[in-house]
């Protein structure tokens, strides 16, 4: 009963949002595309509540290159890259912004998180030319699954599986699975492993 509600609210939010669609689907052929798909995002970021969610979810599985039906996408979240992929049981917190990257399964990402394309957007090589006009590269960042980045945390750097990001934490390295890391730049500071305990066999079994 309660998949058969959400897949009926899915499909409402859908037709709500299918004007806005057509129109961004028109645009298309004659706009940038990452350029047009960030303004999109811009305006659909304003609805609030759980059914902004669903509204937003329903535009980027059309419109990005992949967005899980059941993820939970926050006020006021802005994406840059069409080529973002969301995987399922993802939630992204309000105010983030996200370059390219993949977000693996069931990853949690708290408010105003910050996910750059890559450290590499801007060269700066020439002194004799403006940082603005020297270009860089877009590079995919992957977040691992089942990761925790909280508050207001920059990452700019590949996440492995199981990793805990603190608040306000800058990863501008490559981080393993498993691991806790904090700081600025990010430093691991231990294992997820460490934390966690065992469950204990039931002696009467």
């Amino acid at each position: 009963m309660k998949s058969a509600a959400k897949a009926a609210v899915r499909l409402l939010m859908l037709l709500l949002v299918s004007p806005l669609l057509l129109l961004y689907f028109l645009l298309r052929p004659v706009c940038a595309r990452d350029s047009l798909f960030s303004g999109f995002a811009q305006l659909l970021s304003l609805w609030p509540g759980l059914l902004g969610s669903y509204l937003r979810v329903a535009a980027y599985r059309l419109t990005m290159q992949h967005c899980a039906a059941d993820c939970y996408i926050g006020f006021g979240a802005l994406f840059s890259q069409q080529g973002t992929e969301i995987q399922e049981g993802v939630y992204i917190g309000p105010q983030c912004n996200i370059g390219l990257c993949r977000i693996g399964e069931n990853t949690l990402l708290g408010s105003g998180v910050h996910i750059l394309s890559g450290k590499n957007q801007h060269h700066f090589a020439d002194p004799s030319t403006p940082y603005k006009d020297q270009g860089g590269r877009f590079e995919k960042v992957q977040i691992g699954t089942n990761c925790w980045i909280g508050n207001g945390a920059i990452v700019m750097a590949s996440i492995g599986d199981g990793c805990i990001i603190g608040a306000g934490a800058v990863v501008t390295e490559d981080l393993p699975a498993g691991v806790i890391a904090v700081g600025n730049p990010a430093r691991i500071v231990r294992k997820v492993a460490e934390l966690q305990t065992k469950p204990t066999m039931d002696a009467s079994i």
